[in-house]
């Protein structure tokens, strides 16, 4: 994995690095920017690059070649057919530092439908949402209410304590509660691509 790191800080990752550096420094100064006006999601989302899906690369990608690695300080993920470069995405890891951890993994469980175990909604008995955005470890549901995980669909497990890709929110910004979100249309290719055992390095 090593190898991969290294490809991180020269050529075309260097380049990748530097277009998410320059539009996240232009949107910090927007921020400050006197009568600055909030952005949207949809303009936060834009100062992250596109994904860019290499069709050849991928079309040569198999559960036994692949390699994933995951840049936290540049919010972007790499599929590797071996050392060949077959997609590059934005992310959304952890809000704190340390809510994903860094290191090397492997993913240990894969699962279409999964929905989360600690984070998500309480529902009456009608399916209607009574609190949003709640943790099963630390909230008490209201009476006649239930807890109903949220969905991260196309979940890829890399430890026991929950951590995983998946797809979500991509904001612009680390957001999430330490899984890594992936765009909805990169999750379903990156999942087809990888099997329980598939290395994984996740790195600042």
């Amino acid at each position: 994995m090593n190898h991969l790191l290294r490809r991180l800080q020269g050529g075309r990752m260097t380049f990748v690095g530097f277009l998410w550096l320059a539009t996240n420094s232009a949107w910090a100064q927007d921020r400050h920017a006197p009568h600055a006006t909030m952005a949207s999601p949809q303009q936060l989302i834009a100062k992250q690059a596109p994904p860019v899906v290499d069709k050849n690369v991928l079309a040569q990608t198999t559960p036994d070649n692949a390699v994933v690695l995951v840049s936290l300080s540049r919010q972007r993920a790499y599929l590797y057919a071996g050392n060949q470069l077959a997609i590059d995405t934005p992310i959304s890891s952890g809000k704190k530092a340390g809510f994903t951890p860094t290191g090397n993994f492997s993913i240990i469980q894969k699962d279409p439908n999964h929905r989360s175990n600690i984070y998500g909604n309480f529902i009456d008995s009608r399916g209607r949402v009574v609190r949003a955005g709640v943790s099963a470890r630390i909230d008490t549901a209201p009476s006649g209410s239930h807890y109903e995980g949220a969905p991260m669909f196309f979940f890829m497990r890399l430890t026991s304590e929950g951590v995983g890709m998946h797809i979500g929110i991509l904001p612009g910004y680390p957001a999430s509660h330490g899984c890594i979100r992936l765009p909805a249309e990169i999750a379903p290719q990156i999942y087809a691509h990888v099997k329980v055992g598939t290395p994984v390095q996740v790195a600042n």
